[in-house]
């Protein structure tokens, strides 16, 4: 990970996704760029001590083996709750049908983190695709 840190100092790293199969799906989805937003529960920082993403710092998406998949460029980050989530919000992510499908896939992830409630503070992030990091 060390080149592509130094190529983006100050970059944080993530793994988006909570198994495998999520994470290969969401990567997939930003590569194409389908996926240009994402969301998580406000919680999820304070209880990971993950920094909070910042607006023009560029950060790794990781693969589920912990390397470099994917250079981010954060554009916005929206506070919101969970049930202020609306459809435009939704299309931007990608990987949801509707927000009747993001509601319950949302819910059944925040669930399993113990982080979900109707009204739980979520961040929103917009990004573009700086670089696709794959075979470095």
């Amino acid at each position: 990970m060390s080149g592509a840190s130094e190529r983006w100092p100050g970059a944080q790293s993530y793994r988006p996704g909570d198994s495998a199969a999520l994470n290969a799906e969401i990567l997939g989805l930003m590569r194409s760029g389908r996926k240009t937003a994402s969301c998580e529960a406000v919680a999820y920082f304070a209880e990971t001590g993950e920094a909070l993403p910042e607006v023009g710092r560029v950060d790794l998406a990781l693969d589920w083996g912990g390397r470099p998949a994917l250079a981010l460029r954060t554009l916005e980050l929206v506070w919101l709750r969970f049930d202020e989530m609306t459809e435009a919000r939704v299309a931007e992510q990608g990987e949801f049908r509707d927000l009747a499908h993001w509601r319950q896939g949302y819910q059944a992830y925040l669930t399993r983190a113990g982080r979900y409630s109707p009204d739980a503070p979520m961040l929103m992030e917009r990004f573009e695709l700086v670089e696709d990091l794959a075979g470095r």
